[in-house]
């Protein structure tokens, strides 16, 4: 018997096991899959702290990247890139950084000129960027799986994998290989709620969003950080809630509808191999469709091109699919020592870490 259950060995199933194994718990993770394979291996592996909401979303994304520098160094896991340059391409985008500046997400970030940018990043034509050294990037594909053999290896996490969970209650989960029993019972099922709880997905007003995601060959230069610019500005509600931010959108309704109507706003990271990862877009239903569209790629390539020039060619695409519903996460507690934890804005890897200690915690404290 198991002190703890995690369900789900997505990015937020380890942080809840990584969480409770450092508490000295035993701790059993079951996953349906042989392998990660849905969002959280799907996405930039940007821990992304700039620019996420104010407050309490900001703080968990703070302490997220801390966790995730312990985590790479104690389980070999490398840090691809560090920061982030957000280039202001409008002169209203300028305005929202130099508003987000002067707040306390500003700590750790520094404005640069016209200048200062081209001498790291030349683009097109950008007015000025801010560079953050507060975020960080692993390559999601290989990080989730050292994850869990780190896991496995240092602190006994033991993992099912390729089974199905059929119910869970209080000190029990039914499975297809069986009844397990624990204590405690963490349920991080990403968009699968609807197996397990399709009521508290009803509730919550709980749907999916699919993104479309592209691979690059590696560019002539290397990028100095992963790279964002204006229309990340008003989606990113750490700059969006800015008031001057609604300067930029009017603005950018104006010059980007396709862009805003397939829900795109660039981002570029780059991998170890030089390659680079792009996106992305964001579309949402109860249940997407699997089709990833060619325009809506091609948009994707027309705001890098806008951004950092001519694309390389295009190496791989794939599309992923993430819970969403309106604020950060969902936490419930539909039984006695269970709880029922899903992120629904996209934002696992950024502060899932943070967010599964305060769970646990809670959950063991009280």
């Amino acid at each position: 018997m198991s002190d703890v259950i995690v369900v789900g060995a997505g990015i937020i199933g380890l942080a809840h096991a990584w969480a409770a194994a450092r508490r000295g718990k035993k701790v059993l993770v079951i996953d349906r899959d042989d392998q990660a394979n849905g969002a959280s291996v799907r996405n930039f592996g940007f821990i992304t702290v700039s620019g996420q909401e104010r407050g309490r979303v900001w703080d968990l994304a703070r302490r997220t990247a801390g966790m995730w520098r312990e985590v790479a160094r104690e389980a070999a896991i490398p840090v691809a890139q560090e920061g982030l340059l957000l280039i202001a391409r409008r002169p209203e985008a300028l305005a929202v950084i130099d508003s987000f500046m002067t707040t306390e997400m500003g700590a750790g970030c520094t404005r640069l000129t016209q200048a200062q940018l081209a001498d790291i990043c030349p683009t097109p034509d950008a007015l000025g960027a801010m560079h953050s050294s507060v975020d960080l990037r692993v390559e999601s594909r290989t990080a989730i799986p050292r994850l869990a053999a780190w896991l496995e290896q240092a602190y006994g996490v033991e993992f099912r994998y390729g089974v199905t969970v059929r119910s869970v209650e209080s000190g029990r989960v039914e499975t297809t290989a069986g009844e397990f029993r624990a204590d405690c019972i963490l349920v991080c099922p990403g968009d699968n709620w609807s197996t397990l709880y399709p009521e508290t997905g009803a509730e919550a007003g709980i749907t999916r969003c699919k993104l479309q995601m592209l691979r690059l060959a590696p560019p002539p230069a290397w990028l100095p950080a992963p790279v964002m610019s204006d229309l990340s500005m008003v989606r990113y509600t750490g700059y969006a809630h800015l008031p001057e931010a609604n300067a930029l959108l009017k603005r950018l309704r104006s010059e980007e509808p396709a862009a805003l109507d397939h829900g795109i706003h660039l981002i570029v990271v780059q991998s170890e191999d030089g390659s680079l990862v792009v996106g992305d877009s964001h579309v949402y239903a109860p249940t997407p469709d699997p089709f990833a569209l060619e325009t809506v790629d091609a948009e994707i390539l027309r705001q890098y091109a806008a951004v950092l020039g001519t694309p390389p060619a295009v190496i791989e695409r794939w599309t992923g699919i993430y819970a969403s519903a309106a604020g950060h996460s969902i936490v419930r507690a539909p039984a006695d020592g269970v709880r029922l934890i899903i992120v629904t804005s996209g934002t696992g890897a950024s502060t899932g870490f943070a967010l599964a200690e305060d769970v646990v915690a809670d959950l063991f404290d009280s």
